[in-house]
């Protein structure tokens, strides 16, 4: 019975103990980044214990959010302007910034004979709206109106534009037919490769400047064991192979 007391006791004192050090963190995300990093989040949890709030929306709200005080641990921007930009205020731990995703943009529709590898239904303009994230807002959007310009077609096809807040709403325009065609990011069209559904034009890489996506420990967080923790992860092989399963690059060396 005195065995049986001391094991039990044992038992609650190691719970005890998991419960002390797991943490809760709050972490805000790029909507770009939705479907990748709900699979990294579940892998992180099983392998670590901590548990992940994942907030998903525009950069730059969640930049303006950072600013006044939201209670974020770690920030996943779609740019790298925006966690440069915590860090010079010093709301994110200097040294902490690096590129977790390298982010592709692509023209498409959800009619399988819409959009061809050239982007004619551009070019021709027969297409009733053409859908993409506020470029104030979120990076996608911002390389959206660059190829725009590249092509000589900003002017022309403005009239037509519906913009999202966020890339994840200028999907979302096209997905139900509020647009014809959009603006889109690869990652929400394509997995291991394949396009999913629909058609699309994989923008050449020349067309507008490389979309590369930043992560920044902040400063709330500098002595979080789990945030620090989080980042390693982030780098690792394991969240790697999944960016890279998203149709994303990631950076040759963090």
């Amino acid at each position: 019975m005195i065995r049986f007391r001391q094991v039990g006791l044992l038992v609650s004192v190691l719970c005890g103990l998991n419960i002390a050090t797991a943490e809760q963190l709050n972490i805000a995300v790029a909507s770009n980044f939705t479907a990748p990093m709900r699979e990294i989040a579940a892998e992180f949890e099983g392998a670590t214990g901590h548990q992940l709030n994942v907030s998903f929306g525009s950069s730059g709200k969640f930049f303006a959010q950072i600013s006044h005080g939201a209670p974020f641990q770690v920030f996943l921007s779609a740019d790298q302007t925006k966690p440069a930009a915590l860090c010079k205020a010093g709301l994110a731990v200097t040294g902490s910034q690096f590129s977790y995703a390298i982010g592709g943009l692509a023209l498409w529709s959800p009619n399988a004979n819409a959009v061809d590898d050239q982007g004619t239904i551009l070019k021709a303009g027969t297409f009733n709206k053409l859908a993409l994230a506020n470029p104030l807002l979120a990076p996608y959007g911002s390389a959206a109106v660059e190829v725009l310009r590249h092509l000589k077609l900003e002017d022309v096809t403005r009239p037509k534009w519906v913009t999202g807040e966020n890339i994840s709403q200028a999907y979302q325009y096209v997905s139900t037919g509020n647009a014809a065609i959009g603006f889109v990011a690869v990652s929400q069209i394509s997995e291991k490769g394949m396009l999913k559904s629909g058609s699309a034009w994989m923008l050449p890489s020349t067309l507008y400047t490389p979309i590369k996506q930043d992560a920044v420990l902040l400063t709330a967080a500098k002595d979080s064991a789990a945030a620090k923790a989080f980042i390693a992860f982030l780098k690792g092989n394991t969240a790697q192979k999944i960016i890279l399963d998203y149709g994303y690059n990631v950076a040759d060396s963090n």
